[in-house]
């Protein structure tokens, strides 16, 4: 077994502690939490220690555990992605959670820090970068590429031959036409179908596309992902 600190006490640390857990096929030992040091308010979580960011060197050094970050799309995924470079360079290797309860083919390519629940079927050639989350039944076509920290929600068709860009998020069942190309640190909302590529920073409706200028774009992630 894997010894296994996760960053986050929260939702999706909640969740990744229970997948770890419960699924036979898994291999992590969760040890502990950590969170920074401004956000500790109790010292144990489902059990286990919470241990403040200034400490976590010298308690679990990277030599010996490896680390998950478990946190949302706050700030459309960069939050996530700052806490992820910061544990690289401290030595951290970081672990990748795939649901045994998912379909996909053994050349799968997933990167650190992704976490891959379950009914998923992924099809040949598919390269999911670092510190991707990908929630439960989704279709990703042969030869699509989602790239790293970007958030997937449920219920997603990728065609094949796709690109999602980093830190881009797609909200509940929307699809993609195959051999498109979705920009960086786009917003698709929940049932969208998207037909053409998407420029970096956009947001696609179920109706309209908003450029990364656009007042409704700034309105909607300030709304959704806390950007000022």
């Amino acid at each position: 077994m894997e010894k296994v600190i996760i960053f986050g006490n929260g939702e999706i640390a909640d969740l990744a502690h229970y997948y770890f857990l419960n699924d036979e096929d898994c291999s992590f030992q969760v040890v502990a939490f950590v969170v920074d040091d401004n956000f500790i308010k109790e010292s144990n979580f489902k059990g286990l220690p919470i241990v403040p960011m200034s400490k976590l060197q010298s308690l679990y050094p990277s030599n010996q555990y490896k680390a998950h970050i478990a946190l949302s799309y706050n700030k459309l995924n960069q939050v996530r992605e700052e806490k992820f470079k910061l544990f690289k360079s401290l030595g951290y290797s970081l672990v990748s959670y795939v649901s045994s309860k998912s379909f996909y083919w053994p050349d799968l390519n997933v990167g650190e820090n992704c976490f891959i629940l379950e009914n998923q079927t992924i099809q040949p050639t598919v390269k999911i970068e670092d510190n991707v989350m990908i929630w439960s039944t989704n279709h990703l076509g042969h030869n699509s590429i989602i790239k790293s920290h970007s958030y997937l929600s449920s219920g997603i068709t990728v065609s094949g031959h796709t690109s999602i860009g980093e830190r881009t998020f797609v909200g509940v069942n929307s699809s993609f036409k195959d051999f498109i190309s979705v920009g960086s640190d786009c917003f698709i909302t929940m049932g969208s179908i998207v037909t053409k590529d998407i420029p970096d920073g956009s947001t696609v409706t179920s109706k309209d596309i908003f450029d990364k200028n656009s007042i409704v774009n700034k309105k909607l992630k300030k709304k959704y992902f806390n950007i000022n």
